[in-house]
């Protein structure tokens, strides 16, 4: 393999909590039921904050609780400043929080700025005032071209990206924007009407005591001046092609200004309150621009995420992170499973790259081959757990949970497999809820009745967290052994070379620290370096590297 262009990293000289944090991401309506209506929530998140806190994480990020329709699972809100029923009361909120908090754990909660719900306050407004309005500048309200739309956009879950209102009379009235479902209209960011109400929230929730923020499409909010055609809309749909020039509805300069604003209200805050951006903006060269030090403290680095499991394909993306991050002063962030993408236990016991990732994977699909995706599931943790920076996971990555690959059509509810009549079935696979105790009941402890709002597949009460708690080799007796040991030796923080002499098509190395990690991607094993194995993904013991393990190794 070619090494040109090997990088290494300094060890931190700065302690900021968030720059070596392991954050676990909770779907609030899949982690844990407290009342038994079979929706995931706040008390359910309460009861179980003590195991979160035995995994040996830093903090919490919550995706979306608050007041919504639920038509794209809380990214659609209709009150950023509240909690949806499903999910409890505001004092559910601060008892979670407080609770967290007496444990040692940092919480974020998700805002979602660039769209609301149609069903918002704003939006009802903007609906019922005359064009021109100041109610309707809160939104894009254009003009079409005759019985078209104002422009060829389309939305990321399929069809067009503007949705023509009724007048109250009965007549055709404007087209409003929403890069998402026709239920999450766009916000005008160039109102500072928005920016004030927006600010607002912010305050409110920091007010309450939160440690955070992560940001929902923030390099959607600034869109071009005058909506000008996506360029190349018939190559790249909704999206963009790296390396092509930016289409009108991402990336936009202007965003910046709005996050240096937001930036010096967290810092007006006691503590050290932070920000991750969901921006897929690539390459991370142009992503390192929104982590400069006046702005976002963190991005997820979706070049990672999107990376094949190979040698060439990891070795080139971590020389780009740490040389893109770096040049800002800005830690990588590392991650391999959302709530947007087949769990990674099961996209890599198949052929599942980026394109299909956000897709998921079907009845009708090539199935993943569980065993073999759980094996290099486990060593790719371990392996990416002893990089500095700062981890995010995914509830029930733990327990190696496999994507549900098998869920009917009558249980589904992502937009995506609505909007697209089924070509694609959507991201409902990986947000089925967490088995806690295996076989207490249909849903294997999620909720008290076994109640539960996607069914589970029957092989999860075989991942149940109460089957692998101080059961040796389990997958959450990794995580548990692995994230104690990341924070013993410090490596959040540590320094990064590659061993180069181990590099090859089949295997890679660095250290950390002075700690040896090799992973061997490789179908035969390799000899074992010199060192004290101080954990492994595979069980057993081993004078090799065996095909598809991580070993973390200590110098004799």
């Amino acid at each position: 393999m070619e090494l040109f262009g090997a990088v290494t990293h300094p060890a931190s000289k700065k302690a900021d909590w968030w720059r070596s944090a392991v954050i676990y991401q909770v779907y609030p309506r899949s982690f844990a039921d407290g009342n038994g209506d079979g929706m995931g929530d706040l008390k359910g998140i309460t009861s179980r904050l003590e195991s979160l806190a035995s995994l040996g994480i830093d903090a919490i990020w919550l995706s979306p609780f608050m007041p919504s329709p639920q038509k794209d699972a809380g990214y659609d809100v209709s009150d950023y400043r509240g909690v949806d029923p499903l999910f409890g009361t505001l004092d559910d909120f601060d008892v979670m929080l407080n609770r967290a908090h007496e444990l040692g754990l940092k919480i974020l909660v998700d805002l979602v700025p660039n769209h609301s719900s149609d069903q918002h306050a704003w939006f009802q407004a903007a609906l019922n005032s005359p064009e021109g309005s100041p109610e309707r500048e809160f939104y894009h309200f254009k003009d079409g071209n005759g019985d078209l739309p104002p422009n060829n956009w389309v939305s990321m879950f399929g069809g067009p990206a503007w949705t023509r209102v009724t007048n109250p009379d009965g007549s055709l009235g404007q087209w409003y924007c929403h890069l998402f479902d026709s239920s999450q209209p766009d916000l005008n960011w160039e109102n500072p009407k928005v920016q004030e109400a927006f600010e607002d929230v912010l305050k409110f929730w920091l007010d309450r005591g939160v440690d955070g923020f992560r940001v929902d499409q923030p390099h959607a909010m600034a869109k071009a001046k005058g909506l000008p055609d996506h360029p190349y809309v018939d190559r790249a749909g909704a999206g963009f092609i790296e390396g092509e020039e930016n289409p009108p509805m991402w990336f936009q300069d202007s965003v910046h200004t709005i996050f240096r604003r937001w930036r010096a209200i967290l810092d007006s805050y006691p503590g050290e309150r932070v920000m991750c951006g969901e921006a897929y903006v690539l390459p991370l060269s142009f992503m390192a621009l929104w982590v400069r030090p006046d702005e976002f403290h963190q991005t997820f680095n979706f070049r990672y995420l999107d990376s094949l499991w190979t040698a060439e394909s990891i070795f080139k993306t971590v020389n780009e992170s740490f040389e893109a991050f770096d040049s800002v002063g800005a830690p990588s962030t590392w991650v391999l499973s959302n709530h947007d993408v087949i769990r990674h236990a099961s996209r890599l016991g198949g052929d599942y790259g980026r394109s299909t990732a956000s897709d998921g994977i079907g009845p009708k699909n090539p199935q993943p081959d569980n065993e073999l995706g759980l094996t290099k599931a486990r060593a790719a943790t371990l392996f990416t757990l002893a990089l500095p920076g700062s981890m995010y996971l995914y509830q029930g990555e733990e327990l190696g949970l496999p994507e549900h690959t098998t869920l009917e059509d009558e249980f589904r509810q992502d937009p995506t497999f609505f909007r697209t009549n089924g070509a694609r079935v959507g991201r409902d696979g990986c947000r089925v809820p967490l088995p806690w105790e295996a076989g207490v009941n249909a849903s294997n402890g999620f909720s008290s009745t076994g109640s539960a709002w996607l069914p589970q597949p029957d092989i999860y009460k075989n991942y149940s967290r109460d089957l692998q708690e101080g059961k040796a080799g389990s997958t959450l007796e990794m995580y548990k052994a692995v994230l104690a040991l990341r924070k013993e030796l410090d490596l959040g923080h540590g320094s990064f070379e590659w061993v180069t002499e181990l590099c090859t098509n089949s295997s890679l190395a660095f250290r950390n620290n002075g700690i040896l990690v090799i992973h061997n991607f490789g179908s035969v094993a390799i000899s074992m370096p010199e060192g004290q194995v101080l954990i492994s993904s595979l069980e057993g013991v081993s004078d090799e590297v065996r095909p598809n393990e991580t070993l973390w190794l200590k110098g004799l």
